[in-house]
């Protein structure tokens, strides 16, 4: 989830104030959550030959272009088929650009003809929807900029496209960018290749589902309330949230607004999705650095190498429940059993840490932060309408979706107070690392809930048959979130119906090599991605 809040009418339940979106207005669209209570769960396997082409990696595709195995044009070709033959069902790619692809495939051939080596050359991927593509929409799902067409591209495509990419179109998202599953009076609703009934997540949802369903190998998305993470989860592929700032943001700008050089809202991130460990670091390698109209005047991007390895090196912290909100048990379990594997492997692992910071605090200072940030650059009478269903709330209310709301006028000194406490979060966080190299949990309380277009004041997350407020999804995208961290998203299991569940790995600020290489060593000693049943 990444976006901003409408004006909400006073009366109205809280949950409208966190969730509704810039333009709710113009969505029709809202979520019970449906639980699901499986208990048993099947770990991963590798991905079965029948998956084919379909399925090969990004660094396996790269490799098979620079050794002229195969062309730009023909993976082209098999992408774009794949599209349009299964796409009608799960509407992933939403803006379609085949004729610049098709030239930027024949141009990537004729590089590779000369000898050319770049680390995407001729590599056929989709991006998220909210970056600009130059000539594309860039609609965020909203109505109103339906017919916007930026002129240049996002500083994340410029990288991906200078390292030889070939941008075949854009995948789906939420309106406003503003919920966990992706559907917009444009565009439509966005199925999970895994059971089409159900989101594949949002933001990023589009681009989850694309890289499921085998469409492309690599995808861009971004992420200030799970928007990648989520996704990953729900659809069973890999993501990484960065460290805060590592990867520039120009671009990834609400529509009409000037892609400006910036230092960001301490929350907001961008990154990379794949189908292995191994391209998200491919990937992260690509767009990763200052941007060059700002900091990247004087800096330059140097992260420390993993820490580790070998698997049997590591120390690690396991973590499955939440003060705030219950977590399936399904993903319980599936976290249990990971512990056990690791175990036996000779890894170091424990399930409690007194240095763990508090994730009740962590959770509700992100929220303080985050409110500012979603609800900024309204009009004068939101702001009043907000003041005003915060005083009804009551000055103690300690609710996730409470504390929101009164972010929307929240004071300098009380912001500040908040950026305080990130501060010894940040500290508390790297006196952990110091003992332990990751920390492993649940990426969401369930796995991919039902569709349901139902008024979205009436959302309800469903765990396990305990009804919890909407905004409780956003549990465990906090603790990374707020402090700044790393976090990949891994596959590690499936429901008995056949539902992806990811574990989210943490790591020390900065040392985004070091999560992206456990989820590397997780994926070949337990197995990765699971293509669906298409």
């Amino acid at each position: 989830m990444n976006g901003s809040s409408v004006k909400p009418s006073c009366g109205a339940p809280r949950r409208r104030a966190f969730l509704a979106g810039v333009t709710a207005a113009y969505a029709a669209t809202a979520t019970h959550a449906f639980a699901q209570t499986a208990t048993a769960v099947t770990p991963p396997a590798p991905p079965q030959p029948d998956g084919g082409k379909w399925y090969r990696t990004a660094g396996e595709q790269v490799a098979d272009l620079a050794a002229r195995r195969v062309s730009s044009v023909e993976l082209l070709d098999q992408a774009i088929a794949r599209i349009d033959r299964l796409d009608k069902h799960i509407n992933a790619v939403v803006v379609r650009d085949y004729d610049r692809a098709r030239r930027a495939a024949i141009a990537a051939d004729q590089a590779l003809a000369r000898g050319e080596q770049r680390p995407l050359l001729g590599l056929p991927m989709t991006v998220k929807e909210a970056y600009n593509v130059a000539d594309l929409p860039t609609t965020w799902g909203i109505p109103v900029f339906k017919d916007w067409r930026p002129s240049e591209d996002a500083v994340v495509v410029e990288r991906l496209k200078a390292a030889g990419a070939v941008i075949i179109g854009k995948t789906n998202v939420p309106v406003a960018l503003d919920d966990w599953q992706s559907t917009n009076p444009i565009y439509g609703t966005t199925n999970n290749p895994y059971d089409i009934e159900r989101t594949p997540g949002g933001s990023s949802g589009g681009s989850a589902a694309a890289l499921a369903a085998g469409y492309v190998a690599l995808e861009a998305g971004s992420d200030i309330g799970g928007s990648l993470r989520t996704p990953a989860h729900y659809c069973g592929v890999f993501a990484h949230k960065p460290t805060y700032g590592i990867v520039a943001m120009r671009g990834h700008t609400f529509p009409r607004q000037p892609a400006l050089p910036s230092a960001g809202d301490g929350l907001a991130v961008v990154g990379p999705m794949a189908r292995s460990a191994q391209d998200l670091a491919l990937a992260l390698d690509v767009i990763a650095g200052p941007d060059e109209q700002r900091d990247g005047v004087g800096w330059r991007l140097v992260l420390p190498r993993p820490r580790h390895r070998a698997l049997r090196d590591f120390r690690v912290l396991v973590v499955d429940t939440h003060p705030l909100c219950p977590t399936a048990a399904a993903i319980r379990t599936a976290l249990a059993q990971l512990a056990d594997r690791l175990g036996k492997e000779g890894v170091s692992v424990a399930r409690q840490s007194p240095l763990l910071p508090d994730l009740t605090e962590a959770t509700r200072n992100y929220m303080r932060l985050l409110g500012p940030v979603l609800t900024q650059g309204r009009q004068p009478q939101y702001y009043e309408q907000m003041r005003s269903l915060a005083a009804n709330m009551g000055p103690d209310n300690q609710d996730l979706d409470a504390i929101f709301v009164c972010g929307a006028n929240v004071g300098w000194r009380d912001w500040q107070a908040a950026n305080g406490a990130r501060t010894r979060l940040q500290r508390q966080w790297a006196t952990l690392f110091k003992q332990w190299d990751v920390v492993l949990c649940p990426t969401m309380p369930t796995v991919a809930f039902k569709h349901d277009h139902s008024d979205i004041t009436t959302r309800r997350l469903d765990v396990d048959g305990q009804s919890q407020p909407y905004v409780n999804n956003i549990v465990w995208a906090a603790p990374a979130t707020g402090a700044g961290l790393p976090a990949t998203v891994a596959p590690i299991g499936r429901t008995e119906t056949g539902l992806p569940i990811g574990v989210q790995i943490i790591g020390p600020y900065l040392e985004d090599p070091t999560t992206i290489q456990f989820a590397r060593l997780l994926e070949q000693a337990f197995g990765g991605f699971v293509p669906p049943v298409l």
